[in-house]
């Protein structure tokens, strides 16, 4: 199934020498994670106010790549590192959800998309991510299947930042793209609950 998250191993590989770079300075996981969790309100912020501000969508677009590297660097962090622990564990995947409401917020204001699209992707964002925990939670481990996971949802918000900040008119076919996100999105549910169960 196409998605973004297939490039992680290669992604993760490029960022090796700035998480020595931090470990070394003594950054922790669980602070690279509230700082990912402290951005993502920021962008929301930047996001919402777009309309009066262009230079906001360049701003959104880079924010989410830099998020992006956040959240695989506290995980790189932890796992190399010898640093996992329950409470930051907890912290990354509420963090995760929460962080992802804070960025998607200002869809429900977006020009051109009708809100119920907008409400639905919201929703069935958080229903991804939980179906993904379910896996573990029922003795197996974190779900990350299926296409419209959480980088492939934050790539297609970059993406249409990059386009509102260029000025290209893509408001006539917002509503068809968030329909075709919110039926992938659903499908890597469904997966995601289909290998939990097995």
């Amino acid at each position: 199934m196409i998605s973004t998250y297939k490039i992680k191993p290669a992604f993760q590989q490029l960022l090796m020498p700035l998480l020595k770079l931090l470990r070394q300075l003594g950054f922790t996981p669980n602070f690279l994670t509230v700082l990912a969790i402290v951005l993502s309100f920021y962008l929301g912020y930047l996001f919402l106010d777009a309309p009066t501000n262009n230079d906001n969508y360049l701003f959104v677009a880079l924010g989410l790549l830099l998020r992006m590297m956040l959240n695989a660097l506290d995980g790189m962090m932890a796992r190399i590192y010898e640093l996992q622990s329950r409470s930051g564990e907890v912290l990354n995947e509420v963090g995760d959800i929460v962080s992802d409401v804070a960025i998607f917020y200002p869809l429900l204001f977006l020009s051109g998309l009708d809100f119920r699209l907008a409400f639905g992707f919201i929703v069935l964002s958080v229903v991804n991510e939980f179906c993904g925990i379910l896996g573990k939670a029922m003795g197996g481990e974190r779900r990350y299947d299926g296409p419209m996971g959480k980088s492939d949802r934050a790539t297609i918000i970059g993406v249409l930042s990059l386009l509102f900040y260029f000025e290209i008119e893509i408001q006539d076919y917002l509503n068809y793209i968030f329909i075709a996100v919110l039926l992938l999105v659903s499908l890597s549910s469904i997966i995601r609950l289909k290998h939990a169960i097995k």
